[in-house]
């Protein structure tokens, strides 16, 4: 090769590199803002611009009750536990019926009718419990779960539970007791399941990890024969008469249970 070739050649290699290198530094600087962007929106207990000029408003900010306490009572109950950004019931080894101060909670700021509610939760390994939406409280009733309707929360694979019921509507995501989460997507133990609650004129939708898993309505004849094969009126003969408007709560039912992100717009 003559020496001016060489020349061009180790010149074109240069411009070459140059060129590649200006490349990947403007490709860095397009990716960074996009990465800050989706770190931003991962903020556990935080509302994004987008949602806060929706009208979202935080139910647990990550550090205190923030409103919520003890089904029938006005404070927070000792043996839940808020910490590392989330509210925790730890398991009691007993099922329902061990520990002191416990009982389900519910958000007594405020009662909501027409709702979107957002969350997080987790659970552990053979746990079980719910999430309860225009729920009532008197000095009549000794449990949420007598007038609410429930968001199962459940180990599909180690709870008994899972296996009862009807074509699996005690499973994660249901309608408990009533209608299957379908497409039954729930996350194994120890991983954080998304979950949705849309409520608006009596039209209720279930959706859990970005997929609408439930549908139903509420007061209709179909409703009201529905409940009545179930086991609801042995607990409270209105049992179907589902309030207007009412409390969200989370349930104890004696396992380890985690939440958070809990987050809702009035429609």
């Amino acid at each position: 090769m003559k020496k001016s070739q060489i020349i061009v050649v180790v010149l074109a290699g240069l411009l070459f590199s140059c060129n590649s290198s200006k490349k990947e530094e403007k490709q860095a600087a397009q990716e960074e803002p996009a990465m800050e962007k989706t770190e931003t929106a991962m903020v556990p207990n935080a509302l994004t611009d987008e949602e806060k000029a929706e009208g979202w408003k935080l139910l647990f900010d990550g550090e205190g009750p923030s409103g919520w306490r003890s089904y029938g009572k006005e404070t927070f109950p000792d043996g839940w536990v808020i910490a590392d950004g989330m509210i925790h019931c730890p398991g009691s080894g007993r099922g329902e019926a061990g520990g002191k101060d416990r009982g389900d909670i519910i958000y007594g700021g405020s009662m909501f009718s027409n709702f979107h509610l957002k969350l997080e939760w987790k659970i552990s390994e053979g746990g079980n419990s719910g999430i309860f939406y225009l729920g009532q409280e008197s000095d009549d009733l000794d449990y949420i779960w007598k007038t609410a309707p429930e968001m199962q929360v459940l180990d599909n694979d180690k709870h008994p539970d899972a296996k009862m019921g009807a074509d699996g509507n005690r499973q994660a995501g249901s309608l408990y007791d009533l209608i299957p989460a379908k497409p039954q997507n729930a996350k194994p133990v120890g991983e954080w399941n998304q979950v949705e609650i849309m409520v608006y004129k009596g039209s209720v939708w279930h959706k859990m990890n970005g997929e609408k898993v439930v549908e139903y309505h509420l007061w209709t004849p179909e409703w009201n024969e529905m409940v009545a094969g179930s086991k609801f009126p042995g607990l409270n003969e209105n049992w179907a008469d589902v309030a207007t408007e009412g409390y969200i709560g989370l349930q104890d039912h004696g396992d380890d249970v985690w939440f958070r992100n809990i987050k809702i717009k009035e429609l």
